[in-house]
């Protein structure tokens, strides 16, 4: 069943609480305001009723007949794409957005054997429910991961493929990376707090810098995960952070079938795990400089463009830029 869902008109910065005090936000994200109309999907899966919550924004200008799929990362949202999903749909594409199970206004459930496949699997039957069967996918983050995994599953259903700073680049655990079991991981989410992950996106998002705009999505993420779903939200952020360390999909990026471009903000030092791998590991993982151009040449159609000076999200850091290299790969 699909049906549209209306949230409360929040403040960003407070989310309705006491003057001061940090926004706090629903197990489903219930309180944060997204910027375009919010649905949700109802579904079964793992003998459980999941939601997904998907934004799906027709085309504002003259539609291009184009459906363009994005897939979001680790810390993000659906919502966490506003200015791409704008730009997209001015320049003539139906612009979906889901959140993923585990994510933001999507189900957190108390057990659930995450794969990269079931995410492609769950959002495959929500493209379906929509009437779409061929799509323009764009991963961003974890989100690249997912979109890899779902252009190998339905190579014939996914017309282009674009990846921006994806994680996944390199295969951690191959080189050293230690092992977290799931119980250590969610020791460490539920101590997420604003002060820790504004500093994480400072310095690893935005190559050191900061702008009062990317405060709102530290909010969206802090609020969720100290929200009345607390420890369901740290839970699956555990189960999740496993899924996308012991799963890489850097050994199939010769397998891609279709045009694939790589968007790479160059100064991105984004790694799993590299907080506690050894000194002379660290100092080997996270280098997009590098691994951008390595593996360009791994995908037979890829193409790299290369943001200087830019770091893991340049679509949020630099818009403007982002959305005219996207534009002009897509263009036929």
């Amino acid at each position: 069943m699909l049906r549209a869902t209306t949230f409360a008109l929040a403040c960003l910065a407070a989310g309705g609480a006491i003057a001061g005090e940090p926004p706090t936000y629903g197990k489903q994200l219930e309180g944060f305001a997204y910027p375009y109309p919010l649905q949700h999907f109802d579904f079964q899966s793992q003998g459980q009723a999941l939601q997904m919550g998907y934004i799906d924004l027709p085309a504002k200008g003259k539609a291009n007949g184009h459906n363009l799929v994005l897939m979001h990362g680790k810390n993000f949202c659906a919502g966490t794409w506003e200015s791409t999903i704008n730009a997209l749909s001015q320049a003539g594409y139906r612009v979906i957005a889901p959140d993923q199970v585990g994510f933001c206004t999507s189900s957190k459930p108390a057990h659930y054997q995450y794969s990269f496949q079931q995410l492609a699997d769950n959002t495959h039957a929500l493209l379906a429910k929509l009437g779409v069967d061929k799509a323009i996918v764009l991963g961003h983050s974890t989100g690249g991961m997912l979109a890899t995994r779902y252009a190998l599953m339905y190579p014939g259903q996914v017309e282009r493929l674009a990846l921006v700073n994806p994680i996944g680049l390199e295969d951690w655990k191959a080189l050293g990376v230690p092992y977290r079991t799931v119980d250590q991981w969610y020791a460490r989410e539920l101590k997420l707090d604003a002060e820790g992950v504004r500093n994480y996106e400072r310095n690893t998002y935005y190559a050191g810098r900061w702008k009062p705009e990317y405060e709102r999505w530290v909010q969206m993420l802090v609020g969720l995960n100290k929200g009345p779903g607390h420890e369901a939200v740290a839970w699956n952020s555990a189960l999740i952070y496993d899924m996308i360390f012991t799963q890489p999909v850097v050994h199939e990026f010769k397998d891609l079938k279709m045009p694939t471009l790589l968007l790479i903000g160059d100064q991105d030092t984004t790694a799993i795990g590299s907080d506690i791998a050894p000194p002379e590991v660290k100092a080997r993982l996270g280098r997009y400089k590098v691994l951008g151009p390595q593996v360009a040449g791994l995908i037979p159609q890829g193409k790299l463009v290369t943001f200087e000076g830019l770091g893991h999200a340049p679509q949020i850091e630099a818009p403007g830029k982002f959305h005219q290299a996207l534009l002009s790969w897509l263009r036929p």
